[in-house]
């Protein structure tokens, strides 16, 4: 089975139990964006943690294994279409040289690591319209001379 054809499926679960990405991660002990993300295929989970996910959403034995599997992140790389992940992809597109500047300025030459890396998404009521906050945690990594 396919990791797409994993997404899918669990999205169905997920839906047809009504619970939301919040719900299941607080569930399975871990956080809703990674468990998502996990759950996306973008990221393989502790065998514990896939048999709680598929106990919590009725789902089989393969689903369990499909998700323990290291995953390949592989990402369409054309301009996506959905206007939410083209925003994103937007922000990186104006602001990452403007980020890379200013972590390295800090920092010194490295990166953000995405390995040791933690986000979490909360909405944050306004009354000019509500606002999303997120916040991304990674480790610095500088890069080495040798």
């Amino acid at each position: 089975m396919s990791m797409s054809e994993v997404a899918k499926t669990i999205i169905a679960a997920k839906e047809s139990k009504g619970l939301s990405w919040e719900e299941i991660g607080n569930a399975v002990g871990m956080s809703p964006v990674w468990t998502t993300s996990a759950c996306m295929g973008m990221n393989s989970m502790p065998k514990e943690t896939a048999e709680s996910l598929c106990n919590l959403l009725g789902l089989d034995a393969d689903i369990c294994t499909a998700l323990q599997k290291y995953p390949t992140k592989v990402w369409d790389q054309a301009v996506p279409t959905d206007p939410l992940v083209y925003r994103l992809y937007e922000i990186v597109g104006v602001y990452g040289e403007t980020l890379k500047e200013v972590i390295q300025e800090k920092f010194g030459d490295g990166i953000m690591s995405a390995i040791d890396f933690s986000m979490e998404v909360e909405k944050e009521e306004n009354p000019k319209g509500d606002r999303v906050v997120i916040t991304m945690n990674g480790k610095f990594l500088p890069y080495k001379a040798w």
